[in-house]
This record gives structure tokens, C-alpha cells and sequence, in this order.
């Protein structure tokens, strides 16, 4: 049982709350880094980054977290490197297997 204090039950749910929106916003700042890298920064001539934005924009992230990773994708900010890979194989009964 959480208490009876209200800031106790607020805490709790905030906490799970939070951690669920930095995972989001993490999943979507790899997917704008690495459409800013493919394409280019510009977004109206990279219809990855568009969407990945507009996903973005979907998810009330920030503003300057979206240009913060498309600065990172560009390199004008130096981070990590992440790259779309694409795995090919075959599985049971030689059934092939994209991911």
C-alpha cells in the first residue's frame, strides 16, 4: 500500500510514468539521428526524418530534443553512431526471415 499521503501516491505513478516517456522518447531520438545520417537534416526533402518527427511530434516530445538529434544525425553534434541494419536468414522448413 502506497500511504496515505497524496504526494506518495502521485510519486509512484509519476515514476512509472516518466520511465515510460524516456524510453519513447529514446526509441524515437535513435529514429530521428538515423533518418537526419541517411537523408540529409532537412525535412522537407527527407520523407523518413518527416515522419519520425511527426511521430515524434505525436509523442509531446520536445522540440529541442528533435533538434538536438537531428544535429547529432547531421554530425553537427558528435554521439554515438546508430545505423538501420537489416538481418536476412532462414528458419524452420527454410522459411526466410527478414529483421
Amino acid at each position: 500500500m502506497a500511504g496515505h499521503s497524496k504526494w506518495t501516491n502521485i510519486k509512484h505513478r509519476k515514476a512509472r510514468q516518466d520511465q515510460q516517456k524516456g524510453k519513447l522518447f529514446t526509441k524515437i531520438s535513435r529514429e530521428i539521428t538515423v533518418a537526419a545520417r541517411e537523408g540529409g537534416g532537412d525535412i522537407d526533402s527527407n520523407f523518413s526524418l518527416r515522419l519520425a518527427v511527426q511521430k515524434a511530434r505525436e509523442a509531446n516530445m520536445p522540440n529541442e530534443n528533435i533538434n538536438r538529434a537531428i544535429k547529432r544525425g547531421t554530425g553537427e553534434i558528435k554521439g554515438v553512431d546508430f545505423e538501420q541494419v537489416i538481418y536476412e536468414g532462414y528458419g524452420p522448413a527454410g522459411t526466410a526471415i527478414l529483421l
